[in-house]
């Protein structure tokens, strides 16, 4: 195996093909430089249902072990089971997973004690550097350090216990919830968060399988709701939630199948904990929906506008104090989740929000639903800044339109907006735009279409 860490080590995480990528000597040299750049004396690792997943997490264990570590292994877990594991034990944490990606995919993510982002800026360029320094050679033995344990723990009772006593959910009416764990971990975590809860559950692709036979575990893309969509009809259920792969984000639908979109949801539960906190600032990225800044605002909170991604939200969260962030992709982040993000937490608040009142789900998010938006659209091209300068050309002289480029290009108008920025691993740039109307929408989601494309 010939590893390249340029295109394994992305923006936060270690993901690539197994086992042409990477393996588990590669994963064991990951574990013996993570414990290096953290200084961690101790670590806890969890890992996802994917075949290769348990030899991955063991190999890092037995790198870090090495170092004189001691690791505590939770085993099966979510990703925001691990990101519990590290903010209570406050221990540095290692989740091995490939989130959304199809079957053939792993990879890790990793974390500092509490729960805090290893970046780019924050370790993983120095675990790569120290990785790849080591790949010929392998990593030097430490002959004078005695050895560290490794140990098993289950943490999925007390995990459940923690969110549950972050929203009460104890005297909300009974619902009927369809639940699709896309053969994920959700299907490992849903049973014991929603045990003794008044909820009627109806599961979907609960069965552990990292093959993913019945749809990728990734609720982003239209074509893997279907199913749920489909279910929430016919079962006349109160609401569908799908989680992907690692369970760490939760998708929304309502009563009649149709989705709820990441800004919606972004919106109620900013509201819920803003109501909870007193007031508090919000972190919400320049993709989501103008209704997040509006109703942060309308309910006394401080809306913080950031660039799209998991390090920069909770770099924004630790630096304001804010209570809460959410993205477009359904990551949600909380400060009583060591400002980590869990699709969980987002779900239990979303299932108090609509049993707490008697009318349905598309009624209840409709007041936090007030625009038109395209969703994410990828166009693949030749040349990013080229086809980025020629946008901004297209509309440099418009009257009463307004440009930034905290993340690629954002123009605003009076009645709209678009965002496009090019994506990092790949030769694509991606579109999103928002309107007070479908049809305003629809032009200039065209005209910018026919810039990037042309």
């Amino acid at each position: 195996m010939t590893a390249d860490l340029s295109q394994l080590v992305k923006a936060y995480d270690v993901r690539g093909v197994v086992p042409d990528q990477w393996d588990e000597s590669l994963a064991e040299l990951f574990g013996a430089a993570f414990v290096q750049v953290t200084g961690a004396e101790a670590i806890v690792i969890g890992h996802d249902m994917r075949p290769s997943s348990p030899g991955l997490s063991r190999a890092f264990a037995r790198g870090a072990a090495a170092r004189g570590v001691h690791v505590t292994e939770i085993g099966l877990c979510s990703t925001d089971q691990l990101y519990y594991a590290s903010g209570e034990f406050d221990l540095p944490g290692a989740m091995f997973t490939a989130s959304h990606n199809p079957a053939q995919y792993n990879g890790i993510k990793m974390c500092r004690a509490g729960a805090a982002p290893v970046g780019q800026d924050t370790g993983l360029s120095e675990i790569r550097e120290l990785v790849e320094s080591w790949l010929d050679s392998g990593a030097p033995e430490a002959s004078d350090v005695t050895p560290g344990t490794i140990t098993q723990r289950d943490t999925l009772e007390d995990y459940a216990a923690y969110l549950r006593g972050l929203v009460d959910l104890t005297s909300i009416r009974p619902l009927k919830v369809v639940v699709d764990a896309g053969n994920g971990m959700g299907g490992h975590t849903v049973p014991t968060v929603f045990a003794g809860l008044p909820l009627d559950l109806v599961p979907m692709y609960f069965e552990l399988d990292g093959t993913f036979p019945n749809h990728e575990a990734n609720p982003l893309d239209p074509a893997n709701l279907v199913d749920l969509q489909k279910r929430v009809r016919e079962e006349g259920a109160d609401i569908g939630i799908a989680f992907d792969g690692d369970a760490d984000r939760c998708f929304v639908v309502d009563e009649h199948g149709d989705p709820v979109s990441p800004s919606a949801i972004t919106a109620l539960v900013a509201s819920r904990e803003l109501a909870k906190h007193g007031g508090g600032t919000v972190i919400h990225n320049l993709i989501t929906s103008w209704s997040v800044p509006e109703v942060v605002r309308e309910q006394g909170g401080t809306p913080v506008r950031t660039r799209v991604g998991h390090s920069f939200i909770k770099a924004e969260m630790a630096r304001t104090g804010a209570i809460f962030g959410g993205e477009h992709s359904a990551h949600y982040y909380f400060r009583d989740f060591w400002n980590a993000d869990t699709g969980m937490l987002a779900a239990l608040h979303v299932l108090a929000a609509l049993g707490g009142q008697d009318g349905p789900l598309s009624r209840l998010v409709a007041a936090y639903d007030r625009y038109v938006g395209s969703g994410e659209i990828n166009s693949t091209v030749g040349d990013q800044a080229a086809r980025l300068a020629a946008v901004k050309s297209a509309y440099g002289d418009r009257e009463g339109v307004g440009f930034d480029e905290l993340d690629g290009l954002t123009v605003t108008a009076g009645d709209w907006w678009f965002n496009v920025r090019p994506s990092n691993t790949e030769p694509l740039l991606r579109l999103n735009a928002e309107a007070r109307d479908e049809a305003t929408m629809a032009k200039i989601r065209d005209e910018v279409l026919e810039i990037i494309r042309g």
